[in-house]
């Protein structure tokens, strides 16, 4: 995978604003109490991102900040619908803190910490991350910061409070992240999810903020597992579905924050190729959690 110096910088710039943006939308918020998700109320979403900042701060800095056997446990068991375990065990265990002005210091600290120790490295650098799977040093970077536009989106909504999700540092999720760990190897995240049809299925994703990338589904039983084999190819005219996409509105929905009708009625996402119909299938195997 090829990240150049300037997507690099992009990254760790992203998400130096991500951090100070939320920290800054923390201490604005009026009432912590107040529930930000289906689950977790403002304070426990706070708690949540300081965590994992945390985590992320462990990933590439190992020795720095010392995990216990039983994240570590956690850590590799994890698949893509057991996401919920693992973050309520950071809650439990790493983040006991609830008062938001702490946990907006806490979080711009981890964020630095990060960045510092990233500093100079080569962002194709593969690092371990959940489920036993791998992505490269930008990925890891690319998610923390979609973490943070995406939460803090939860926390300014329940207050209507502002929020901007900057549509190239939410591109950054799809082109270094998701690419990153599909390239490097998602290793157990996809093994509790749906079967795949006993068909190829390639998605090409298409926006103007992104270079363009199709991932591929194959279920076609050449592969082993009931997940079938998801793998990173060219774009091509031949493939089945072509989705271009607003980043920012792409991952709402990908994250259950926003609906598939709704995102096509604003035209941000839409979906042509010459069998977009199986779209729905690819996103049963291929999907994100949803907190």
């Amino acid at each position: 995978m090829i990240i150049s110096d300037g997507q690099w910088q992009e990254t760790r710039d992203a998400m130096l604003r991500a951090g100070d943006g939320f920290a800054e939308l923390l201490v604005a918020t009026p009432d912590p109490a107040v529930r930000a998700t289906r689950s977790w109320s403002v304070a426990q979403t706070a708690a949540h991102m300081v965590s994992l900042a945390w985590a992320c701060e462990t990933m590439v800095e190992p020795g720095a900040a010392i995990r216990d056997a039983a994240l570590e446990r956690q850590l590799r068991a994890t698949q893509v619908d057991t996401v919920r375990d693992f973050n309520d065990l950071l809650l439990r265990r790493y983040v006991l803190e609830r008062d938001l002005a702490p946990l907006a210091d806490r979080l711009r600290e981890h964020v630095r910490v990060v960045l510092r120790a990233t500093d100079g490295r080569d962002p194709t650098e593969a690092v371990d991350w959940l489920g036993e799977s791998r992505l490269p040093l930008g990925g890891l970077l690319a998610h923390l910061t979609n973490e943070l536009l995406i939460h803090g989106w939860d926390i300014a909504r329940a207050h209507s409070l502002p929020w901007r999700i900057p549509p190239r540092d939410a591109g950054l999720f799809v082109e270094l992240f998701l690419a990153g760990v599909t390239s490097y190897g998602y290793g157990a995240l996809l093994d509790g999810t749906a079967p795949p049809p006993p068909r190829r299925i390639a998605v090409q994703f298409r926006s103007r903020y992104t270079s363009p990338v199709t991932m591929v589904l194959d279920g076609s039983g050449r592969h082993p597992g009931n997940r079938g084999r998801v793998t990173i190819a060219e774009p091509s005219p031949g493939d089945d579905v072509r989705l271009s996409f607003h980043p920012p509105t792409l991952n709402l929905v990908l994250f259950g924050r926003m609906s598939r009708l709704r995102a096509a009625l604003t035209g941000r996402l839409v979906v042509r190729g010459p069998r977009p119909w199986l779209l729905p299938a690819f996103l049963r195997t291929v999907h994100m959690p949803d907190n």
